[in-house]
C-alpha cells in the first residue's frame, strides 16, 4: 500500500507541506472539489467546501491540522482546484503556523 501513495503523490502536484503532512490535487480530478492529505501512511481525501474526510484517515492530531489548514486557505484551495481541473499547475499555499 504504501508503494501505491507513494506512486500516486508524484502525479498529483504538490499543493502544501507541513508538520509531516503533504498536501496534493490531482490534474482533472473527479467532484466535489477535495485534495489528498499524506501522513506516514496515512492518506485521506479532504472535501474543501464542506471541510470533512471524503475518504481515508489520518490520525487525529494530523487530521485536526488539516482541518484547520484548510479552513485558513479554503479559498486558495477551491482557486487551485479550477487550476488542476483545468491541467494548469496549482499556487503553493502556505503551511500551517
Amino acid at each position: 500500500m504504501v508503494v501505491n501513495i507513494i506512486e500516486c503523490s508524484h502525479q498529483m502536484p504538490t499543493i502544501s507541506s507541513f508538520l509531516g503532512i503533504t498536501v496534493y490535487m490531482y490534474w482533472r480530478d473527479h467532484n466535489p472539489p477535495h485534495f489528498h492529505a499524506e501522513y506516514g501512511e496515512h492518506v485521506a481525501l479532504v472535501d474543501i467546501q464542506e471541510l470533512c474526510v471524503l475518504e481515508g484517515k489520518l490520525p487525529r492530531r494530523a487530521l485536526g491540522h488539516v482541518l484547520e489548514w484548510a479552513e485558513e486557505h479554503q479559498q486558495e484551495l477551491l482557486e487551485n482546484w479550477e487550476l488542476c481541473r483545468n491541467r494548469q499547475h496549482p499556487n503553493p499555499v502556505s503551511p500551517l503556523e
